[in-house]
């Protein structure tokens, strides 16, 4: 008893640094990060591109400018409820629009094809194949006009443009990793939010176009540690330390993002914000789209197809009709994923 009692007082005075950080992160779960870290720039899109989307103004129709984008970002967060996806496959058909639209010339009536087809690839890398929606009802609930046969050929340009691959690195990624860090060394002693609250947040921050300039895993981090300052507790803010000194983010770079996130915050729980009610959810279509799917909701009107080559010259011919780029559309606010589903649960699917 007396060895095993000098032992321990020996261990401990030998190794205090051991004592002191006893609430190290797992050193598998920080190989983990590092080595998504060294990834996460394959999965960004480039910069150059996205500071030509905020120039862009929304009468100029040579491109997509940042409010274009935003509302089809919104709209994708709609269509991800309404099919029941994974915050994961929102935040990954993000991250292939705009990295798609950051390296291709892209004019406005096209982007209602490209963000469809990237929820749809999306669908494929994160979902069950059960539970991936067959492409004529995405085209149907998002009351589009292009064809199937559009969507399976932007879906080829856009795997060989960005060579999707099943194990991208996004946001999302970093958010999980981070949490299963806090909840195993808090291990309940302190509150921290919920991994859903977190996703939420995340979906919202993303239907701007400024917050797909940050590193997914200062954006990541950005967010949880937002959303300590406000809650204060001891433990996890010694956390967001420890992952800020092991993958290298200063603090001035925290700091800019965290003012950002809270900004979002802020203007995304205000009264102003259009989300809508879930309990009093109208889903609001123009008169000429009620007509038409009073006629026949499931007719498609035949139009040209997208053309082989040229996808990224302006002056290509228009292969999915008189598209607008989105901003009055119906789909056009994001859904409130922290109080429920996007659409009531009696809302018809009309899944075959």
């Amino acid at each position: 008893m007396q060895s095993t009692t000098l032992y321990f007082v020996l261990h401990v005075r030998c190794c205090p640094t051991r004592m002191r950080d006893h609430q190290a992160i797992d050193s598998l779960l920080l190989k983990e990060l590092k080595s998504c870290c060294a990834k996460e720039y394959n999965f960004a899109p480039r910069v150059t591109g996205l500071k030509l989307m905020e120039s862009a103004s929304t009468e100029n129709h040579g491109g997509v400018s940042a409010k274009c984008r935003d509302n089809k970002v919104e709209e994708l967060w709609g269509l991800t409820s309404f099919f029941g996806y994974s915050a994961q496959t929102f935040v990954q058909a993000v991250s292939l629009l705009d990295r798609f639209l950051a390296i291709m010339k892209v004019q406005p009536k096209h982007l209602p094809c490209i963000g469809v087809c990237c929820l749809h690839i999306a669908s494929k890398m994160v979902e069950q194949e059960s539970n991936v929606s067959p492409m004529h009802e995405l085209i149907r609930i998002s009351q589009s006009k292009f064809t199937v046969s559009d969507l399976c050929r932007m879906e080829k340009i856009i795997s060989e443009k960005l060579r999707v691959e099943t194990k991208a690195v996004t946001a999302f990624t970093f958010l999980h990793l981070y949490y299963s860090a806090f909840t195993s060394l808090s291990a309940g002693r302190e509150e921290i939010p919920s991994i859903g609250r977190l996703e939420a947040q995340l979906k919202a921050c993303l239907c701007r176009l400024v917050f797909s300039k940050a590193k997914p895993s200062v954006l990541a981090l950005s967010l949880i540690a937002q959303e300590f300052e406000v809650l204060r507790p001891i433990t996890p803010l010694k956390i967001v330390q420890q992952f800020q000194r092991h993958l290298k983010i200063n603090d001035s770079e925290l700091h800019h993002w965290k003012e950002l996130v809270a900004e979002c915050m802020s203007e995304y729980h205000s009264s102003e914000c259009n989300k809508p009610d879930n309990k009093k959810l109208v889903w609001i279509v123009s008169r000429r789209t009620a007509q038409n799917l009073q006629a026949n909701h499931f007719s498609v009107p035949g139009l040209p197809t997208i053309p082989e080559g040229g996808w990224d010259e302006s002056e290509c011919e228009d292969s999915c009709g008189d598209m607008s780029c989105g901003e009055d559309s119906p789909c056009g606010s994001p859904g409130s994923d922290g109080e429920g589903a996007f659409f009531p649960s009696n809302f018809p699917k009309c899944r075959k």
